[in-house]
């Protein structure tokens, strides 16, 4: 909220209930979800008032919106330098943030050699976390094991 507050917005009660949520989220939530989530707790936002204040954490980067899921996040990085980019379980949707200057520089590269000139990257990488890895391998050998 400090952020909000340092460039010259205001901290509303649908700015913290809407950082709220995407706080105690474990995974990307969609507009619907958030607005559940809060009448779960006897609170209420229309859902247009939930889109325009996921507009503006994301023009300020206090959120991302993720391609794959159409979900939002919160940023977990601040203003830490290079692109964030995330790693998304496609299975229980565990996400992990994380920004790479290397990285960020690399593909303004590519981009100028493109004739383009990038002002933002941000990329996820799906794939299956740790826990529902092994989950999987367990369930693999138990079936190879009745076989």
């Amino acid at each position: 909220m400090q952020t909000l507050q340092a460039r010259g917005y205001r901290v509303t009660r649908p700015r913290r209930m809407v950082l709220q949520s995407l706080e105690e989220a474990a995974r990307p939530v969609s507009p619907h979800e958030i607005q559940s989530a809060l009448s779960s707790k006897g609170g209420y936002l229309d859902r247009v008032t939930i889109y325009r204040v996921l507009d503006l954490f994301c023009r300020l980067n206090l959120a991302h919106r993720l391609p794959s899921s159409g979900g939002f996040v919160k940023c977990s990085l601040g203003e830490k330098g290079g692109c964030h980019r995330f790693v998304v379980c496609r299975q229980c949707g565990a996400f992990q943030e994380f920004a790479d200057e290397a990285l960020c520089r690399e593909e303004s590269k590519l981009a100028t050699g493109l004739d383009f000139h990038a002002e933002r990257h941000f990329s996820e990488t799906s794939g299956i976390c740790s826990s529902c890895y092994e989950l999987r391998q367990k369930a693999l050998l138990s079936a190879e094991g009745q076989v």
